[in-house]
């Protein structure tokens, strides 16, 4: 199937009155100021850090403190019965317990993954894929991590809300993975649970592109329609459920490929410093924290279309060194374009590419392809160059790679500072060959972690967006 988003009659009438239903809510502020009463220990480096999530060291798991809670409380910043709403009520706390148990087991049981080098706790049928390889951090624990992810995870999805704000998103273009998510997550019957006593985490649906399609005005260019409409939202679920107050947003994600994704959270100070923020705008400059947020990877569906993105020409056949065709914007690409455009037969750099030469099949017959960021620091070109089974080489600055929690970047792709770009062609035609071979083989295996599959199989992009997910929600522990 090519075109998969769900469709939606009457989209703008309803996007209206969504909007009208929200904005007429009007609840007490549940925020304390942005206090963050969470202690960061995750690394998106590496499973180190995932090898200690069976300990009860404070400093190594992000957990409520009671201690604050009761201080604010004493100074007035909290109420008591905004205490009371954070604790659930005994019958809660016994759910909330059940929960916290089986992830208390995943944690443990990752660890130990973590731990064995030859994977040998690890020795059970899996008929679709054993990770292995040098693409991954540590195998053992991927593998462990997913398969537990894949029992035990559960997804409340809020039903708040009403298309083409929430719970829809254009599955075609430059944002098509918003879109895509979406659709899938909906439709999930995996992961997704009706019940969100059981639940894990919590999803905010709403769709930064959709909200921006409708409602932002391209004259007046008046940003507050974001804050508007995701701070009503958050103010509707956290008057609703109890779940957001619970863990101040800790255990609740919003996802978003738009370029203003990571503004639209600005507006809720625990979206912001609480919330699991899943991004293809994972700017560290811009204060993506990667020990709560994740990203995910930029895929440009022009269509819609999700068949034939992939193949290339063998090694041997690839007579490009390396390509790369796009608009001379953001703060990287002037200094690419300006060395290299039109200089070189053999490093073949386009502002616009000549009438007659394929894009796609240029990337398909080089071996290396030059992925600059843009106007932000994702790049639908990443995924290009993986499909085209093209080495990528990363320019980028402040740029946290998708799933690098779990995927070895180094070993498949070359990362060129910026400085360098005048020396790109000595630094290419200076790998070895069997080394440039290694690489891209690795960038064939890497290729199942970025395909976009309807329905999702396993080890795809949609599973390793929800993996990524899943691992911020171990960093939460509530107090016993």
């Amino acid at each position: 199937m090519a075109y998969f988003c769900r469709k939606h009659s009457k989209v703008i009438v309803i996007a209206i009155a969504s909007l009208a239903v929200v904005s007429v809510a009007v609840l007490t502020k549940n925020s304390i100021n942005g206090f963050s009463w969470f202690h960061f220990f995750s690394s998106q480096w590496g499973w180190t850090s995932i090898a200690n999530l069976g300990t009860t060291s404070s400093s190594s798991v992000f957990m409520i403190d009671q201690g604050k809670r009761k201080t604010l409380m004493n100074v007035g910043k909290v109420s008591k019965e905004k205490y009371v709403l954070m604790r659930g009520g005994n019958r809660s706390d016994a759910k909330l317990e059940r929960v916290e148990a089986g992830l208390a087991m995943a944690r443990a049981l990752i660890r130990e993954a973590a731990e064995d080098n030859n994977c040998t706790s690890s020795l059970h049928d899996d008929l679709d894929y054993i990770p292995r390889g040098y693409i991954y951090r540590n195998a053992c624990a991927f593998h462990r991590s997913y398969l537990l992810m894949e029992k035990l995870f559960k997804i409340f999805v809020y039903e708040e809300g009403e298309p083409p704000l929430f719970h829809y998103g254009t599955c075609k273009d430059i944002y098509s993975m918003e879109g895509v998510f979406l659709s899938l997550m909906e439709t999930n019957t995996k992961f997704r649970t009706s019940n969100p006593d059981e639940a894990h985490v919590y999803f905010l649906p709403f769709s930064v592109v959709m909200i921006i399609e409708h409602l932002f005005n391209p004259i007046i260019r008046d940003k507050a329609v974001l804050e508007r409409t995701v701070s009503d939202y958050v103010r509707i679920i956290s008057h609703k459920y109890l779940y957001w107050n619970r863990s101040l947003g800790a255990d609740h994600f919003m996802l978003s490929c738009h370029d203003w994704g990571p503004r639209a959270t600005w507006y809720v100070r625990q979206l912001y410093y609480n919330s699991i923020r899943v991004l293809c705008n994972a700017n560290t400059s811009e204060y993506f924290n990667p020990k709560k947020d994740a990203s995910f990877p930029e895929i440009n569906l022009k269509t819609g279309e999700i068949t034939g993105l992939t193949g290339g020409l063998p090694p041997s056949n690839r007579t490009v060194l390396a390509f790369f065709a796009g608009k001379m914007h953001g703060k990287l690409r002037p200094a690419l374009l300006q060395h290299w455009m039109g200089k070189d037969k053999d490093v073949q750099v386009y502002e616009t590419l000549p009438q007659g030469i394929s894009y796609h099949e240029m990337m398909k017959k080089s071996k290396y392809c030059i992925c600059p960021s843009g106007h932000e620091v994702a790049s639908p070109r990443i995924a290009e160059a993986v499909y085209a089974e093209c080495v990528p080489v990363l320019i980028s600055q402040h740029y946290i790679f998708p799933f690098s929690d779990v995927l070895n970047w180094d070993s498949f792709t070359i990362q060129v500072p910026v400085t360098e770009i005048p020396n790109l062609k000595n630094i290419l035609e200076g790998i070895p060959e069997d080394q440039y071979l290694r690489m891209q083989e690795r960038v064939r295996q890497v290729q199942r972690h970025f395909m976009v599959n309807n329905p999702p199989r396993r080890y795809d992009v949609f599973h390793m967006i929800i993996h990524s997910i899943w691992l911020r929600r171990l960093n939460v522990r509530f107090p016993g």
